[in-house]
């Protein structure tokens, strides 16, 4: 079966995603089920966990977040049967590309498909809502009442984060990249209370968060990386990121900034704020939950919840138009460069 793949250590005459002709596993644990594919979403590699992990490989598998129709099931299987639908998160040591028509994947890795969700809907979500019950409720305990400032929410992962935040009866503030952005987000019910339109580069955000909350800053913060030193180069800063002093001095006090800056440096002066406020730092990966099984029953039951509020609206994605398959590889490209803004899914 023909699959998209990520080569590692490419020169530079090289591509980097190619479609390969590729057999599926032929001999499955009895735990596992033979999933029919019907929608893959494409999520962007991290190219330097992949190659520290795989230092002896040559391609991995493209595409993760599945979701399809059960046509077989092992004889130890306990929670699926034929003809159920399901949506899940392949492993990152998997060997089959999501793109495939069939597959084997463990049950463990999957949850049921409300009815009334579309495929592409359901694998639209899935990453997403993952990284965002993670950070919201794993890492920043959201609680009713709790004022929540959402960095560039027109993002698919934005955009979860607010329904979540308003589902639990929080105040959300967020920033918006560009006009289409802040129109977007004018239009989502219940409406946010306030947009900051930092498109311009010429609004301070430290000055219009603390206006919003009073002086007293927010209880948590989501980001979506952030600039670490006033020299960045021009390509950075038309991210229009925040720098990270923005962002530690609108922390409240007992607050958590949650970042998804793989590479955030605190100097000590940094560490002293976060100290004299009594606020938390934690480092958004939501590959940790795959890399340790030592809370499986945990993970499952964030998937579940995650396509239970999809079902029952809670959850609207922010999703592009399904994409066919044969246009799946450019449209990697684009999402491997962020040159998009939509969540992709790949229709099969």
């Amino acid at each position: 079966m023909k699959g998209l793949y990520y080569r590692l250590n490419t020169s530079q005459d090289e591509e980097t995603f190619v479609f390969l002709e590729k057999e599926p596993v032929s001999s499955p644990s009895d735990y596992h089920v033979k999933l029919q594919v019907k929608a893959c979403a494409l999520t962007s590699i991290n190219t330097k966990l992949i190659s520290a992990l795989y230092q002896n490989k040559e391609c991995v598998p493209v595409g993760r977040d599945v979701a399809g129709v059960i046509l077989e099931v092992g004889p130890k299987v306990s929670f699926f049967k034929p003809d159920d639908e399901v949506v899940g998160i392949l492993p990152l040591d998997f060997e089959e590309s999501g793109l495939f028509d069939v597959i084997w994947v463990h049950e463990h890795y999957l949850v049921h498909k409300p009815d009334k969700v579309s495929w592409v809907e359901a694998a639209g979500t899935i990453r997403d809502g993952l990284c965002v019950y993670t950070a919201l409720h794993s890492l920043a305990h959201l609680a009713p009442g709790k004022m929540v400032l959402v960095l560039d929410g027109a993002s698919p992962f934005g955009t979860l984060a607010i329904q979540l935040s308003h589902h639990r009866g929080a105040t959300v503030i967020t920033t918006a990249h560009h006009e289409e952005d802040k129109q977007y987000l004018d239009k989502m019910r219940p409406p946010i209370a306030r947009i900051i339109d930092v498109s311009k580069g010429n609004v301070n955000l430290t000055e219009k968060g603390l206006e919003e909350t009073g002086g007293l800053g927010f209880d948590i913060i989501l980001d979506a990386g952030v600039i670490l030193y006033n020299a960045e180069d021009s390509v950075t800063k038309a991210k229009l990121l925040p720098h990270k002093h923005e962002v530690l001095s609108l922390l409240a006090v007992g607050s958590h900034w949650v970042t998804r800056e793989q590479h955030l440096q605190l100097d000590p002066p940094d560490s002293n704020i976060l100290f004299l406020k009594r606020a938390s730092l934690s480092y958004l990966n939501e590959e940790t939950w795959s890399l340790s099984s030592s809370q499986q029953g945990k993970y499952l039951h964030i998937l579940k919840d995650v396509m239970d509020k999809l079902g029952g609206g809670i959850f609207k994605p922010y999703l592009d138009e399904p994409v066919p398959m044969y246009e799946a590889k450019v449209f990697m490209e684009m999402v491997q460069r962020k040159e998009v803004k939509k969540r992709l899914v790949v229709q099969l």
